[in-house]
């Protein structure tokens, strides 16, 4: 078996759906909201980078940055309608998880009457070289993913520690009664958390299109991954779902070699099953202990 192969895909996989993971598990420890609407963001981000491309011209920079910004148009969009209009009602959870799953069919199926069914492929970003390091072969692709999603991260994490606006976002991650009571403003702060995890789906979907295409529904399979890793890692903790996305990402790198890709979600999803049963709130769920406080 060639484990330096199993290794590389595992850490790429990781670090493109550890991504979307920590978006929602942003979103849920800040503001509460569960968003169903994460696949029709990534998707809507795939466009954007397609018709920056089309439109302008196969610039890696220029197609990566479009991704990114198209998909923190897309989180103010769902924020806009479906956070600040009903934040404050009663059994906003339940609301905003319906509302934005409207927004999620409604959002991919104006994707495809607009763009159509044929799906559509992004330039190679990070171009066709390959390195062998200690008999692995890495691929430009697999480089170029894990460390762009290792800096996005790592700018963001940085940023949240360093800005006032970070800072904000942190303290309704710890106790948004408290934070809400000493002027912290939940709608401004929902702009900034919903753009922000927006951009993380942005840069997954440039990322995943590497691999796969842009289609309007090509957001389903990588917003249940991502689901399913925030849920591993305990729904509200980064290190959590960083923890939960290497778990996955090896099993589905081993999965597909030894069993086929086909059993990907079926052993992603009994692995799932087994660590709730032993750890109910996912391997680092401690923030839900705060927000239940």
């Amino acid at each position: 078996m060639n484990w330096g192969f199993i290794l590389s895909n595992a850490i790429t996989l990781a670090c493109v759906y550890g991504t979307l993971a920590i978006g929602i598990s942003l979103t849920w420890s800040s503001l509460g909201l569960v968003n169903m609407a994460y696949g029709f963001i990534f998707a809507f981000a795939g466009y954007g980078a397609w018709l920056a491309s089309a439109l302008i011209g196969p610039y890696p920079a220029m197609v990566m940055a479009a991704g990114i910004l198209t998909g923190a148009l897309g989180g103010l969009i769902v924020c806009l309608l479906a956070f600040i209009p009903i934040h404050d009602k009663p059994n906003f959870p339940i609301r905003a998880l319906i509302a934005t799953l409207a927004i999620s069919l409604i959002g991919n199926q104006t994707l495809l009457w607009y763009f159509g069914p044929r799906s559509k492929s992004l330039p190679r970003l990070f171009g066709s070289w390959s390195i062998d390091v200690a008999g692995v072969v890495l691929t430009s692709d697999k480089l170029g993913a894990s460390l762009s999603a290792i800096v996005l991260l790592t700018l963001i994490l940085l940023w949240m520690r360093s800005s006032r606006r970070g800072l904000e976002i942190r303290a309704m991650m710890m106790n948004p009664h408290a934070a809400s009571i000493v002027g912290i403003g939940v709608r401004h702060t929902g702009l900034y958390v919903m753009a922000l995890t927006g951009s993380l789906a942005g840069l997954a979907s440039v990322l995943l299109a590497q691999t796969y295409y842009v289609a309007p529904f090509s957001g389903i399979t990588p917003m249940v991954k991502g689901l399913s890793i925030a849920l591993l890692g305990g729904l509200g903790s980064v290190p959590g779902a960083v923890l939960g996305a290497i778990i996955l990402g090896f099993n589905e790198a081993l999965t597909s070699t030894l069993l086929g890709g086909q059993y990907v979600l079926i052993t992603q999803f009994l692995l799932i099953i087994l660590v709730l049963l032993v750890r109910p709130r996912g391997i680092a769920g401690l923030l839900d202990k705060a927000r239940e406080a």
